[in-house]
């Protein structure tokens, strides 16, 4: 199956994923389709963990049909994502790269969403980060190589508003990406965290009407498609990058949330009053 080149330098031989095994999460919707896009176009031997659904089956089917294993898999729940690893191993070796893309979200009043949502958040979006990472990890430190990308979100950066149960499991994904940063390198292991603003994926489409219009007026970037997030990943896999924030005006503004916190929520809290007086 050939494909057609979208941006990558020199011959589909030299491309850095060529011939690699690459394990991504949630890979068949959204940010994660697009990397699975990319890195079949790259040549690499992809695993595909994901729900057992129609957007995993179409994986099956041209043009991913021999391109792409999909293993049908909750990876919120221990055993499922060291079952999906473990296949994919087996099928592949060891990955070269793992990016864990499952998410979930829905943004809401604190007092008025559903206590089990901020439960399901965290499963799947710390959890299903950590039991895929963990199931990865030692096959990559025996090797001595490979790189971890996890996706976070900007909301992993600063808390918006509405988004009680989503960003801080965001946090706890950033926080576990410096920890094992940290832990992982001297084995020769990379370990980088991704911090998307709102990207146009399924996802955000479902997320948007739920928004509450504080959370609507404080929006601060434009919405970056799946594709930018995805290069973005990629690049910071061949670089090594440990903080990965995907469009142009990005790492500025998480340079500013993250060195002046108490400026940054002065903003919001005025886009919040202005929202409330409107």
């Amino acid at each position: 199956m050939r494909h057609q080149s979208h941006g990558y330098d020199g011959s589909r031989e030299l491309d850095p994923f060529f011939a690699q095994h690459a394990i991504v999460t949630g890979g068949s919707s959204g940010i994660g389709l697009a990397l699975v896009r990319l890195l079949v176009e790259a040549g690499a031997r992809v695993t595909v963990l994901a729900l057992d659904d129609a957007d995993l089956v179409a994986l099956t089917a041209p043009p991913y049909d021999g391109a792409v294993l999909a293993v049908p898999t909750d990876v919120a729940w221990r055993d499922e994502a060291f079952a999906g690893v473990a296949r994919a191993e087996a099928a592949h070796g060891p990955a070269d790269l793992v990016v864990t893309c499952a998410g979930v979200v829905r943004p809401g009043y604190f007092t008025e969403l559903d206590p089990a949502e901020h439960e399901r958040e965290m499963q799947v979006n710390y959890f299903g980060t950590l039991w895929t990472l963990r199931a990865a990890a030692p096959a990559m430190m025996a090797r001595r190589r490979g790189a971890m990308m996890a996706i976070s979100s900007f909301a992993g950066l600063v808390g918006p508003f509405g988004y009680t149960a989503y960003s801080p499991s965001k946090f706890a994904v950033r926080g576990l990406c410096e920890c094992l940063r940290a832990e992982l390198k001297p084995h020769g292991v990379h370990v980088g965290c991704v911090f998307p603003p709102d990207t146009d994926t399924p996802m955000l489409a479902a997320e948007v009407p739920l928004k509450p219009t504080e959370a609507q007026a404080s929006s601060m970037l434009p919405v970056l498609s799946a594709e930018q997030v995805a290069r973005a990943v990629l690049r910071g896999a061949r670089r090594r990058t440990a903080r990965v924030h995907p469009g142009r005006r990005t790492p500025a503004y998480a340079r500013a949330v993250t060195a002046l916190p108490g400026v940054t929520g002065l903003v919001m809290d005025r886009d919040v009053a202005r929202s409330a007086r409107h």
